[in-house]
């Protein structure tokens, strides 16, 4: 499976997850609880102070980052991106309301992404594809994406199922250290999981 060419099996596989625990659920993402995921949130969350700045969040799922950095920095510009019409059509249920938050249908790696002060991504590039160098382009793309930062996380260990892979966090650090001078390694937070910070 190639996600730059080939979606189908990232949306199969959400749209049974989605008609398995239902669309407010946080294992519908291919979470494992939500405390999974608000650590992952909050590795990410700690590039930098974020208040007052726009973000892009990359494949936002329910658009539940928003609160979150909310929360933590104040109001900030939020763009979420997100290729599944589902996780879509909640995230903006849950925040489409709100006047700073704008929600794109779209595949990142496809689009044309807009400028950012931050770009972020949580669990949106863990997904396998049969070009190798498919995540070191989509890194690339994202940091181009960013005036001040990007900050995104990775699996170090998966069980095997087709669909996610897992990564050595010092290859992902070298190719990161090729387009960016300021590289931050984050692995404390979770045995399964590491975040990088690119800032400019």
């Amino acid at each position: 499976m190639n996600p730059l060419t080939d979606p189908a099996a990232i949306i199969n596989y959400h749209r049974m997850m989605v008609g398995t625990y239902g669309p407010q659920s946080s294992l519908a993402l291919g979470w494992r609880d939500m405390e999974s995921q608000l650590v992952r949130f909050e590795a990410l969350a700690g590039i930098a102070d974020m208040s007052e700045c726009s973000v892009l969040d990359t494949g936002c799922g329910y658009g539940d980052l928003l609160p979150y950095l909310t929360a933590r920095y104040g109001p900030l510009n939020y763009t979420g991106i997100e290729q599944i019409p589902e996780f879509l059509d909640e995230a903006n249920k849950r925040h489409g309301d709100q006047e700073h938050a704008v929600f794109i249908n779209g595949n990142f790696a496809l689009i044309d992404l807009p400028k950012a002060d931050y770009v972020l991504a949580s669990g949106s590039l863990n997904y396998h594809s049969e070009d190798p160098d498919f995540i070191f382009r989509v890194i690339a793309k994202l940091y181009s994406a960013c005036r001040r930062g990007f900050a995104f996380n990775l699996l170090r260990a998966i069980v095997p199922n087709g669909l996610l892979v897992a990564y050595n966090s010092e290859k992902i650090m070298a190719c990161c250290r090729s387009l960016c001078p300021n590289v931050k390694l984050v692995s404390d937070y979770a045995e399964e999981d590491f975040t990088i910070y690119m800032l400019r």
